[in-house]
């Protein structure tokens, strides 16, 4: 029932998602410059990108160079992405991370995700990481927001009664603590700042 509500809610504010689309390019754009210190996405040529949305993050990676995939379980958010001329390149697949990705063992450089993870529950999110290390061969990237987000942002969390707070606070602990089947999700969690109100996790795959 939990499945089916959210993709109601994300079908249906898509329209919505779609007029942040120029500004969400924007500030994915600015974070990737901010991190790029820490990481070169440059370096890479094939991307996954995990709730992918309307495709703005899709989009900036495809202009950056990579080869990119986008999946989401939410068809009105996939219309949208699709019918961007400029990613007309890009690779738009229906799917839930928490059925299992489609895609075989170390099918992409890296793997990313954006404000997904906040809106898991905590046992959701172990699974999320477990799957996109399983296919990320050099990075995981979890873009999401940190404790510096906006007062109105800490309203609406509130008011959707998620796991969002308990996040915020493990973040970086639940990354290194990762473990599914007896094995470490990843073997590297660093946490950078790429806005006032939002983090990446540049996580390494577990070999």
């Amino acid at each position: 029932m939990a499945k089916i509500n959210s993709n109601f809610l994300f079908n249906s504010i898509a329209p919505f998602y779609g007029l942040l689309y120029k500004k969400q390019k924007k500030l994915f754009a600015e974070a990737i410059e901010n991190a790029a210190e820490e990481l070169d996405i440059l370096a890479y040529k094939t991307g996954l990108d995990v709730g992918c949305g309307t495709g703005a993050l899709c989009s900036v990676l495809n202009e950056k160079g990579l080869s990119v995939t986008g999946i989401d379980s939410a068809e009105k958010m996939l219309g949208i992405a699709r019918n961007k001329k400029e990613n007309k390149n890009i690779s738009f697949i229906k799917a839930d991370i928490l059925e299992g990705l489609p895609f075989d063992d170390n099918s992409f450089d890296i793997s990313t995700a954006s404000y997904v993870a906040h809106g898991l529950q905590e046992e959701e999110r172990m699974y999320m990481y477990a799957e996109m290390s399983r296919v990320a061969k050099d990075r995981v990237i979890i873009h999401d927001y940190n404790e510096e987000r906006s007062f109105l942002t800490t309203i609406l969390e509130w008011l959707e009664g998620g796991d969002y707070f308990n996040f915020i606070k493990n973040a970086q602990r639940e990354m290194i603590d990762c473990v599914t089947e007896l094995e470490s999700c990843f073997s590297d969690v660093k946490v950078v700042n790429v806005d006032k109100g939002a983090a990446w996790h540049i996580c390494k795959p577990n070999e």
